[in-house]
Order: structure tokens, then C-alpha cells, then sequence
């Protein structure tokens, strides 16, 4: 067997700064990404765990650990009282969650906002796994630093997905809510000194700003500018017209 991989590196160069990644079914059958770096390239699973290995039989440790608190709470009368996470079972947490992070930082660039949506959402449920049932605050943390990150993303996605179907009020309305969603986790931590400093928050307002500038106008709005320009044009007469199509457009409501 070849384990040499130089032919594969050298028909891909690496480019500094830059997120190069590309998708293919492997002998396998199984659709892979691969992720160009700059001392080789990560494979990783499109499907399942990103390392393509079922810890426990299971289709990742989240499960795995779902799956004991479940067999805890039938042994304790219906209750969790007395289940929790000890600093290995975070930090091996953490340590597939970064695999499914790597993963949706590819979908996301390979423009498949549904997997990212998909991943942003199950890294989402271990940060409130480890949250409710790490053995200490601080070791729930180790995970929820990385919230804001999480939901940008996440929320990219999910505006991404509505441009594609030209629903720029959706999208808009999509990242509302995600910048609402970080100044809430800051202000749930007690670190509202962060939200004016926050590169998450600064990146969707720019977003944001670019949406609303770009978005089509809607009828009224049509009208509206049609309204004032006729009248900075001292038009009258059709503004007038524009003015009774907008009050039918009101009464219609």
C-alpha cells in the first residue's frame, strides 16, 4: 500500500488564508470532505461523526451519554438527581464537538447550509447537555465560550438558505434573531461588558446592514418613492394617482 499522499498535495495547493475544501464519494460509497491545511489535508465524514466511528455502538458520544442518562433516571424513580459530568466526559465532549465545528465550517463554505444547520443544531444540544450536567460551572463552560461562534454561524445558514429562495425577510428576520440570541447569552453570563466588543454580533450587523440595503422594496415601499419622487418633480398630477393607489393599497389591508 501507498501511504504517500504528495501527488494529492501537489495537484491542491494550499493557499494561506484562504478555506479550500471539496466533496466526493469515497470506495466506500460514503460522501466524504476533505479540507486542504497546510501540512495536508483533513478527511472528514459528511454523515454521522465527522471521524466516521461509533463510540459505544452509538452514532456519536452525545448519544452515547443521552443514552446512560436515560438507563440513570429509570434506576432513580423518573428523576436525574445524581447524574453528571466529570472532566473527562466534558473534554471528550468538547473534542467531538470541534470535530462537528471543523465539519460545518466545510458545509458552510460548500454552500450546504442544511448541514450546517444540522451540525450547528447538534453542537447546540451538547453545549446544553454539558451545561445541565457538568459536575462543576466551570467545566460547563468549557463549552459555552464557544456559543457565540456557534450561532453566527448557525445563523448565516439559515440567511443563506433564505436568500436562496430570494426571501430577504426571512433572512433579515433570521439575523435579528441570531444577534438577539448572542446578546442574551452575554447577558445570561453576566457579560454585557462583551456584547459591544462581540466580533459575532459586529459581523451580522454588518450583514445585516447589507440586507436591508440590498433587499427589493416592497409594493408600498415602491409607492411611497414614487410618491416623493413625483412630488420632488413637482408632479401633481401623478402624485396624486400615487397617492389614491397607496390609500387603495392601505384600504385593501
Amino acid at each position: 500500500m501507498n501511504f504517500d499522499i504528495s501527488a494529492l498535495l501537489n495537484d491542491w495547493e494550499y493557499r494561506p488564508g484562504q478555506i479550500d475544501v471539496r466533496k466526493f464519494k469515497g470506495k466506500d460509497g460514503v460522501e466524504k470532505i476533505q479540507l486542504r491545511v497546510d501540512l495536508g489535508l483533513l478527511q472528514i465524514s459528511a454523515e454521522g461523526r465527522p471521524d466516521g466511528k461509533r463510540p459505544f455502538g452509538h452514532e456519536s458520544l452525545l448519544e452515547h451519554y443521552e443514552a446512560r442518562l436515560i438507563k440513570h433516571i429509570k434506576a432513580h424513580d423518573g428523576k436525574d438527581d445524581g447524574f453528571e459530568l466529570n472532566v473527562d466526559d466534558c473534554s471528550k465532549l468538547q473534542q467531538e464537538a470541534i470535530q462537528y465545528h471543523h465539519r460545518y465550517i466545510c458545509l458552510f463554505q460548500l454552500k450546504d447550509y442544511q448541514g450546517v444547520i444540522r451540525d450547528t443544531d447538534r453542537n447546540l444540544k451538547v453545549f446544553d447537555f454539558v451545561e445541565q450536567y457538568a459536575a462543576s460551572g466551570d467545566l460547563g463552560f468549557s463549552l459555552q465560550q464557544f456559543r457565540p461562534q456557534l450561532l453566527m454561524m448557525q445563523t448565516r445558514a439559515i440567511g443563506c438558505l433564505a436568500l436562496d429562495s430570494d426571501d430577504y425577510a426571512k433572512a433579515i428576520d433570521a439575523v435579528n434573531h441570531g444577534i438577539e440570541e448572542i446578546r442574551s447569552f452575554y447577558q445570561k453570563q453576566s457579560r454585557t461588558d462583551l456584547i459591544e466588543q462581540s466580533g459575532e454580533i459586529q459581523s451580522l450587523d454588518i450583514w445585516l446592514k447589507e440586507l436591508l440595503a440590498s433587499r427589493p422594496l416592497t409594493k408600498r415601499e415602491r409607492l411611497e418613492k414614487a410618491l416623493n419622487d413625483a412630488v420632488r418633480r413637482e408632479d401633481y398630477e401623478k402624485a396624486a394617482k400615487v397617492r389614491d393607489t397607496l390609500r387603495n393599497l392601505k384600504t385593501s389591508k
